[in-house]
């Protein structure tokens, strides 16, 4: 069986309670602690740092027909995150994206053939507080997911807000990255081009609430839309459970009915995303920070639920296929979780809202 690990180097040193890094960390970790650091500061800084660089040379430059252009290129190209976006492998292929993968490290473990002779909707569960290992199996080239899918163009569903910030918009386009809208699922999937496979995580943001260690609790009963696409599609349903994803942070204690829970929950159906207070490691000690936990993850792709394409379907055929695909994906947890969990005999997923 394999165990849950802080993928702590040994030697470590112990001040005042704070866990701290060996002097002797090789480079090559530390390069991967350096590349799991800027994943989480891209979301918060970058995305500011580019609105300032896009305002300052509009307001205070010569080059202000820069911007102008850009704005009009935006303009005409506003509704491409609908449309199926625009993957640039230059892009996946980043060697930064294999030190962040090689950090936790992310594995991806294949339990059936996918061939790409149809279209794929990837049911990921769980969130987490990051959605890291659907986003660098789907959006980099920092994994095995090519040569293990070999024929399907990966794509991955987000947020729409996600799109609003001049020339980030741009590099996640280039990811893979494409809205989460109906609109857009069903602009991918029902593409008359076939092996096209896209990534959503179900659970959502509500589900980013519950993201800590021991948690296997899964935000299903109720979602029941994407179902309706893969049906209007002809999409194959993929369950895909990541062992280790609710293990990379803790957070502040919020049980359901807290104070800080209503307040997370609040913020949420006002903005959509879920303010999750992360407590993870530092850059040169383990106790405290924003870095997630070196800690490994296993992402295991289930069997497909193929389904026949229609229009025409009743409330009854949409509540069972949904019925088979949380079996199968209870099942699927069920099969491996005694290769992934420690003690897991008593450990069962929770289906719940």
């Amino acid at each position: 069986m394999q165990t849950r690990t802080s993928g702590e180097p040994s030697g470590k040193m112990e001040i005042l309670g704070i866990k701290f890094a060996p002097l002797n960390v090789p480079f090559r970790r530390r390069m991967e602690t350096l590349a799991a650091l800027s994943w989480i500061c891209t979301p918060t800084f970058v995305p500011l740092i580019s609105l300032y660089i896009f305002c300052y040379v509009l307001l205070f430059t010569k080059y202000y027909w820069l911007p102008l252009l850009y704005l009009i290129f935006l303009y005409l190209d506003f509704d491409q995150p609908h449309q199926g976006g625009r993957s640039i492998e230059l892009v996946r292929n980043v060697p930064w994206w294999k030190l962040l993968t090689d950090y936790f490290p992310l594995t991806l473990v294949k339990t059936c053939e996918l061939p790409p002779d149809r279209n794929y909707l990837f049911c990921f569960y769980p969130h987490g507080v990051l959605s890291l290992n659907a986003t660098a199996h789907f959006t980099t080239n920092g994994t095995n997911f090519k040569k293990q899918f070999p024929g399907l163009k990966r794509y991955l569903a987000t947020l729409d807000a996600h799109f609003r910030t001049p020339l980030i918009r741009d590099i996640l386009l280039g990811l893979g990255l494409v809205s989460s809208s109906k609109r857009s699922l069903l602009n991918v999937l029902g593409s008359e081009e076939k092996g096209r496979a896209i990534a959503l995580m179900l659970g959502g943001a509500q589900e980013a609430l519950y993201a800590k260690p021991g948690s296997y609790k899964t935000v299903l009963k109720k979602r029941k839309g994407f179902i309706k696409i893969a049906l209007r599609t002809g999409a194959s349903l993929v369950p895909v459970y990541a062992f280790g994803e609710n293990d990379l942070y803790d957070q502040l204690s919020n049980p359901p009915g807290s104070f800080l829970f209503k307040v997370q929950e609040f913020v949420k159906k006002v903005t959509g995303f879920a303010p999750v207070i992360p407590l993870g490691r530092g850059v040169f000690q383990y106790s405290f920070g924003l870095i997630p936990q070196r800690r490994p993850i296993h992402t295991v792709v289930g069997k497909p639920i193929h389904l026949k394409k229609t229009d025409d379907f009743s409330e009854e055929m949409v509540e069972s296929i949904h019925k088979n695909f949380t079996e199968e994906l209870i099942a699927l947890f069920e099969e491996h979780k005694h290769k992934y969990i420690e003690n897991a005999d008593d450990i069962h997923l929770e289906i719940t809202e």
